[in-house]
């Protein structure tokens, strides 16, 4: 084990982060230059470690918070799945947000706190303990506030309370259900499940529960998601980091790790909740397409899509079938490539052509033909059309579904794709075959590169993670080690 390469990763973050908080806003050159340097220097640690951890290595590292309390950071097959992620989005966000911002004002505010929510997102997969994954997570929550809130008016306030409220109130349940569980069967570690023998059905249930819905907020489980369309007056770098790199993703991998790591599939089958969970799961991904369909703007339609698409990697977790897993870890990736493409997009006709309302999008696709192909992709990507990433996170979730005697998964499956045409198809049609309208004929041209190429990576690496699923090192080949190495007896 080297102990010393999870803290330099974090550390690639976390102190350009802080030197960008004491820049004055005229060093932009600087200010650009830290933060894509921390990222780049990230990204070249992280394809080393790819190598490494498919051989089986392990890094990990521990110290005290306070006397008492150990903190551990642990590097495992998962935890790189979603720090790969992570990276490579931060990197490409970042070249966006230097891009969309330009010389605005705040700017080392925002790229300090968006430094500290990446920091946060990477101590959240290095987690090698419930107190560690509860530290990272409620820092989490402190340091995109700012960023929910950046452009400082009445409605960006108001969403910042609301985000507040919801992740603070997920956060205390969260608390509690660790205090209970780690003081009836002591300290928890993902290296194995916690032995749970001693304790009574309904209180390893009711723990499970309370752990759930603490992390259900961030994930916007049905009931607990309003924060996140709300969160939707956020610039559009903030919008992409929250749905697909960091936020919803930490509160869907923090399930994982519940179900997985601290309970064990197997102890939550025994225990009869397997199919809570995914009913939760599949209540969420219908509910949020039926929202979706009620949009008129862009940003919200994509908001509620989000918290439909997050679902399936919750439904992954619970269905008790190694396709299933596989299907969700994957999705975890596709998703997360997909839905940025989107967000990407939705700020480069707000930000080049003003355009918000869906019906204000017509004939953009011969003006703005870069970004609305790459918009198509992430949509038809959602929808579940082959070859594009989210048909193979679908195909999987479809067949583990069936492994595990839970037919209605299809379904569940194939009613979301409808819904997902329902809404995303009449927008790509306004897009390419309606007349121009009066926002298409006083677009922008699509500059600067900082603001296309990233959407057009993401939807091409979106494009690829499907064509190339079967190759080792692909989203799914990787889903697949993890499921074979970490979840297969």
């Amino acid at each position: 084990m080297t102990p010393f390469l999870p803290a330099l990763i974090l550390g690639s973050a976390l102190v350009p982060g802080i030197i960008t908080f004491f820049l004055p806003e005229e060093r932009v050159r600087l200010r650009n230059a830290l933060n894509l340097g921390g990222a780049l220097v990230k990204l070249g640690l992280v394809v080393f470690l790819v190598a490494e951890v498919n051989r089986g290595r392990i890094y990990e590292t521990s110290f005290d918070l306070v006397p008492g309390l150990p903190m551990v950071l642990r590097l495992d097959a998962l935890g790189l799945l979603f720090v790969t992620l992570s990276t490579v989005l931060w990197l490409l966000t970042t070249v966006y947000a230097i891009g969309y911002f330009g010389r605005r004002r705040n700017l080392s505010r925002f790229f300090g706190f968006f430094s500290l929510c990446v920091f946060s997102t990477t101590g959240i997969a290095f987690s090698g303990t419930l107190v560690t994954l509860f530290f990272f997570y409620e820092l989490l929550t402190l340091a995109t506030w700012p960023l929910v809130v950046h452009w400082g008016d009445a409605a960006s306030i108001r969403a910042g309370r609301r985000y507040l409220v919801y992740t603070m109130s997920g956060s205390a349940v969260l608390l509690f259900a660790i205090v209970w569980l780690e003081s009836t069967v002591g300290p928890v570690e993902f290296t194995v499940p916690a032995e749970m023998a001693a304790m009574q059905d309904w209180t390893a249930r009711g723990i499970l529960v309370l752990l759930v819905a603490g992390l259900g907020v961030k994930a916007a489980l049905v009931g607990l998601h309003r924060w996140l369309p709300a969160a939707m007056v956020a610039p559009a770098p903030v919008s992409a980091l929250l749905h697909a790199v960091a936020v919803v993703k930490a509160g869907a991998f923090g399930i994982v790790r519940i179900v997985y790591d601290v309970y064990g599939i197997e102890l939550v089958h025994e225990l009869s909740m397997t199919l809570p969970l995914a009913l939760a799961a599949s209540a969420t991904i219908l509910f949020g397409s039926l929202m979706a369909l009620g949009q008129r703007q862009l940003k919200p339609l994509l908001a509620y899509s989000t918290v439909s698409q997050v679902s399936y990697i919750l439904l992954g977790a619970a269905l008790f079938s190694p396709y299933a897993t596989i299907g969700g870890l994957v999705h975890l990736v596709h998703q997360g490539l997909m839905k940025i493409t989107l967000f990407f997009c939705a700020g480069v006709f707000d930000e080049r052509a003003g355009i918000h309302d869906i019906d204000e999008l017509d004939g953009i696709g011969a003006r703005m033909p870069w970004t609305s192909v790459a918009f198509t992709i992430g949509a038809l990507g959602m929808i579940g059309l082959p070859p594009i990433a989210g048909f193979v996170s679908k195909w999987y979730l479809g067949l583990g579904g069936v492994g595990a005697g839970h037919e209605w998964v299809v379904a569940v499956l194939a009613a979301s794709s409808l819904l997902n045409c329902a809404y995303f198809l009449p927008v790509l049609t306004r897009i390419w075959f309606r007349a121009p309208g009066p926002h298409a004929a006083a677009a922008k041209r699509e500059v600067p590169a900082a603001l296309v190429v990233p959407p057009a990576i993401t939807a091409a690496a979106a494009l690829a993670a499907g064509l190339f699923a079967a190759f080792a090192y692909s989203p799914l080949g990787w889903a697949t080690l993890i499921v074979g190495r970490e979840y297969t007896p």
